[in-house]
């Protein structure tokens, strides 16, 4: 549940309710560039109000986790803010029954963390092709999410590789944005017009990635690129999720033919290939 979203133009900001002349409030007139962030004057009150009320509201629901801000990192939203939005997430769940993930959005492509938020618990990244963020920030012991899909063409093609290369590099989130569902076709049956894909055979792509990973015990699992010794096609990638001795999973994207050499302790094993 994603509980802002920065104002990417003017226009964005001209119809918002946060703007002074959109509201009987008189709250609100301040540039649009600092709606985010704690100079906001009596808006921040505002804010902090409608977070309390959506935390509460949902609190029976375990089928959710917080976003701060979708892209924070575009229209001025600050890092003091967003920490400010986390606390007052945290102590509001402080005196209800569930407590929930926060997830925070660092940016498209990849990046380093520094200095993490100790309350956030997902940290999100869009456009994460290939999973750099993942070796980047897998010593935080949090989860990497590859939390937006798109901006390579409106074909199903890279979805599904897109989503194994991620989580075999031990992302734990994979968000596809699916286009095929519109009002029009809220079956999910409209032709992708938008910078990405959707369609009912993405989405069994998708299951048989879902169900793969469910066949793990992937928490006792970390990437392990020494896992591979040789045999990777040219110009390929290959992908290790291993527990030592017990259970390995690699992912091969690109190539028409492998013969891969794995690193293993001696043992008995079961390898089973699985075309996505």
């Amino acid at each position: 549940l994603v509980l802002f979203c920065p104002m990417y133009k003017d226009n964005l900001w001209l119809a918002s309710p946060m703007n002074a002349q959109n509201n009987i409030n008189g709250v609100g007139d301040i540039p649009r560039n600092e709606a985010h962030t704690l100079n906001n004057g009596p808006l921040l009150d505002f804010q902090v109000a409608l977070v309390r009320k959506i935390v509460t509201e949902v609190n029976a629901f375990d089928n959710l986790y917080f976003e701060i801000c979708n892209e924070p990192y575009i229209g001025g939203v600050t890092l003091d803010w967003q920490e400010r939005i986390a606390r007052v997430i945290v102590e509001t769940e402080s005196d209800l029954p569930r407590k929930h993930l926060i997830a925070q959005n660092i940016a498209n492509g990849s990046k380093k963390i520094k200095n993490p938020n100790p309350a956030v618990s997902i940290f999100n990244f869009h456009y994460c092709s290939p999973p750099n963020a993942v070796a980047m920030n897998f010593g935080l012991n949090k989860a990497i999410a590859y939390d937006e899909t798109g901006f390579k063409g409106s074909h199903d093609s890279p979805c599904g590789p897109d989503g194994w290369d991620f989580l075999l590099a031990g992302g734990a989130v994979y968000s596809n944005l699916d286009y095929s569902f519109t009002t029009e076709h809220p079956d999910g049956t409209a032709p992708p017009k938008a910078p990405g894909g959707g369609s009912a055979a993405l989405r069994k792509q998708l299951a048989t990635l879902k169900a793969f990973m469910d066949s793990l015990d992937f928490v006792k699992m970390a990437p392990d690129p020494a896992a591979v010794k040789e045999g990777v096609p040219t110009g390929a990638t290959a992908r290790a999720l291993v527990e030592p001795g017990k259970q390995y999973a690699v992912f091969l994207r690109g190539g028409k033919q492998a013969d891969l050499v794995l690193d293993l302790p001696a043992g008995t094993y079961r390898a089973d290939w699985v075309n996505p």
